[in-house]
């Protein structure tokens, strides 16, 4: 298969973690509004023409028996990908073989020329036998440069007809795949005819239904409800970038086994959006409970008793928000100041990254102001959490 060279641009990867959940959540929130929407969407179908059209998605969604013709073309691509790769290795060593045997000869022709001249000023046994010596390994490496010619005209010949191979495999699947992106409005309109039929005969799914809304106490004041109501849309947001960890790590699968194009910038790009993601969702947590900590004595105590515990405890909570805002803050501003970047290939910009540290440690601080004012309320016995918010009750 033909190598691909793209290199996610630095904007994109910045716009993409902007407008992703955005457009993410818009499509949650049409799916839960269209109840009668049909079973098979024709958007999704082009999404799996579009990310997974050579191995047949599409054909799969839409329960086409066409699909395993893409499969096995699939399996034929990686078939061809490692005879390709053993080609270019073949390919690789003769060119050296040839570079080796031609930087020889030259070599032994500089020292020749050293050696006559030595011979010409000192005629001796010694200095004869030296030229002699190199005028032999002069004939030898010409001799290796002959085969290794030799050789590197076959590695390049059928180098060139598996690359050929390549080209009409990719040519084939193409084809395949233009025809099919006439013909899916028809296929969805035939599936939907057969989904909306008769369901007798069909598996009965469960309705996957989702998690209710964040749950708001309604005895909270309004910096509780201003606070809340931010982490939890603060977490949903920095929730949908593990989708883009699925499309980013599906491309370098993709580019690395069928195209024999593996990325620079897939593995950094989702490590450091994972550490902004942890850094920003924990306010959420925090809100959420759902924090780890060791509850064996906590969960069998009275609300009272567990305010109590979460307000002396809640001193180391605050030294290491606070520190965390504080030298997150100057990671952040010097990262700025510099315009730091990776030391890798791919060079994104750190600061952006480095500024999820206050970012996050703000959101935390906020809800453990929020926490600490709940927890000083109910042992002072002013409020009572709802059910849905005692956690470990």
């Amino acid at each position: 298969m033909p190598e691909i060279d793209f290199v996610l641009p630095h904007w994109l990867y910045w716009a993409a973690l902007l407008l992703f959940p955005l457009f993410a959540g818009w499509l949650y929130q049409r799916s839960r509004a269209d109840r009668d929407a049909p079973p098979v969407s024709i958007g999704l179908a082009y999404f799996f023409w579009l990310a997974g059209g050579f191995l047949g998605i599409h054909r799969l969604y839409l329960k086409s028996p066409v699909a395993l013709a893409f499969i096995v073309l699939f399996v034929a691509v990686l078939f061809l990908n490692v005879e390709t790769r053993e080609q270019r290795d073949h390919l690789s060593g003769a060119t050296n073989a040839v570079n080796l045997a031609e930087g020889k000869i030259k070599r032994g022709e500089r020292n020749l020329k050293k050696a006559q001249q030595r011979l010409a000023r000192t005629e001796n046994d010694r200095n004869r036998a030296r030229v002699a010596k190199i005028e032999q390994t002069i004939s030898d490496a010409k001799q290796q440069l002959v085969t290794a010619r030799q050789e590197l005209a076959v590695a390049q010949e059928e180098s060139a007809t598996w690359d050929g191979y390549g080209k009409a495999l990719a040519g084939l699947v193409l084809l395949l795949l233009l025809i099919d992106a006439v013909l899916i409005p028809r296929m969805v309109r035939r599936c939907n005819a057969v989904e909306s039929g008769p369901t007798a005969d069909r598996v009965q799914l469960p309705c996957a239904e989702t998690v209710p809304d964040y749950v708001i106490d309604p005895n909270a004041n309004w910096f509780d409800r201003y606070v809340s109501w931010f982490n939890a849309k603060a977490g949903e947001f920095v929730a949908y970038w593990s989708l883009i960890a699925v499309f980013a790590y599906y491309y370098e699968v993709i580019a690395r086994y069928v195209f024999n194009s593996p990325t620079n910038w897939a593995h950094e790009g989702m490590f450091l959006m994972f550490g902004m993601q942890y850094l920003i969702a924990g306010g959420f947590c925090l809100r959420e409970n759902a924090h780890v900590r060791v509850d064996v004595i906590y969960s069998q105590l009275s609300e009272r008793a567990r305010a109590l515990a979460d307000l002396v405890t809640s001193v180391f909570f605050f030294i290491f928000t606070v520190t965390l805002l504080v030298t997150g803050w100057i990671f952040f501003s010097d990262a700025m100041r510099i315009q730091e970047v990776s030391f890798t290939e791919w060079g994104i910009q750190y600061y952006p990254v480095k500024f999820a540290l206050p970012l996050g440690a703000l959101l935390l601080l906020l809800q453990g102001v929020v926490r600490l004012l709940t927890d000083i309320a109910v042992y002072r016995g002013l409020r009572h959490l709802p059910p849905e918010l005692r956690r470990g009750a």
